[in-house]
């Protein structure tokens, strides 16, 4: 292989000849550059791509990662706000149920709807307290105030907002229930004082059946005709019929006792005594605690008397007196 090398300015000319090895790297210098240059922009862009496809696919990971975090706070909201209804179903049922108790504890017991009245929210109020402090609003009222007028909110200011929203709902709805309780335990104080003062009066008849047969005074005698004084009323009835306690207190004779036969006699405390005489039989003794309407006797004809009845005495202090006004009277 010949190469020719020809001159403008001399007119000369210089030929080369080329043996197989030189050509050889002849071809490999005009073929190689090329090529070389080809493979290492083909590297550097291979390079490149990779790069953004790395870039890319941690996007879209990053993405992924993003849309699952959110997918579990929508259900962990749905599950919270699920709970919140619930909570605030029982809350309201409990509240129904209180204030059903109440109504029917009030309509039982008679006592003024006025005064406990469960059906109705109750009243309350107070200055604000800005309008105490001289116009001053607490920190943080402003900004809530300023977003809810119109201005959008993040989502944390929203979250934060529904969260003092539920809490409030949730403190609104405790207090209700905390005066519901405390105008129930006031009833039931007032109940069961209504309940021991009733126990403990004396009022009533000290029997079942049967009729006043003879009244407390000056009376004739049935025995010598003449006038004597009767100490208490007879109420007469059917033998063996029940004698009652007219209030609960503790027995302090249950014996025979001169005219009075069998006798029963009961204090009630507060200087009040009670005697129930000519019994068939006593069903209490000395000690033993009595309720009133408890039977504590049979009606008999014992000890200085005409047919089956119960004589009924009552002292007060020591006294003896009149047991009509105790016999008519009503507890309230």
């Amino acid at each position: 292989m010949k190469i020719i090398f020809l001159s403008s300015r001399q007119g000369k000319s210089l030929t080369l000849t080329l043996n197989a090895w030189a050509k050889v790297a002849l071809s490999l210098c005009v073929l190689g550059v090329p090529l070389g240059a080809g493979l290492v922009i083909g590297v550097k862009s291979d390079r490149g791509d990779a790069s953004l496809r790395a870039a890319l696919a941690a996007v879209q990971v990053e993405l992924d990662l993003q849309h699952e975090e959110l997918q579990l706070g929508v259900v962990n909201a749905d599950k919270k706000i699920a709970a919140y209804s619930q909570k605030l179903a029982e809350i309201q049922a409990r509240m129904v149920r209180m204030d059903a108790l109440g109504e029917r504890i009030t309509d039982i017991a008679g006592l003024d709807k006025g005064e406990f009245n469960f059906s109705h929210t109750p009243a309350i109020g107070g200055p604000l307290e800005r309008d105490v402090g001289a116009g001053k609003v607490p920190a943080g009222v402003d900004s809530i105030v300023t977003e809810t007028a119109g201005l959008r909110m993040a989502e944390p200011e929203v979250s934060k907002v529904i969260s003092l929203d539920l809490q409030d709902l949730f403190a609104e709805l405790e207090a209700r229930m905390d005066n519901r309780e405390q105008q129930l335990d006031l009833l039931r104080v007032m109940i069961v004082d209504r309940d021991l003062k009733r126990e403990n009066t004396i009022s009533g008849r000290p029997i079942a059946k049967g009729w006043m047969s003879s009244r407390y005074g000056r009376r004739t005698d049935p025995f010598n005709g003449r006038k004597a004084w009767h100490l208490g009323v007879d109420f007469a009835g059917k033998e063996g019929s029940d004698v009652l306690a007219v209030a609960s207190g503790i027995v302090t004779r249950s014996e025979p006792y001169k005219g009075y036969g069998r006798l029963v006699e009961i204090d009630h405390g507060e200087g009040y005594v009670t005697r129930y005489g000519h019994n068939k039989s006593n069903l209490i003794k000395v000690g033993d605690l009595v309720k009133k309407g408890q039977v504590i006797a049979k009606m008999g004809s014992t000890g200085r008397s005409t047919g089956p009845h119960v004589h009924f005495e009552v002292y007060k202090n020591g006294r003896n007196v009149d047991p009509a006004s105790y016999i008519r009277r009503t507890v309230r």
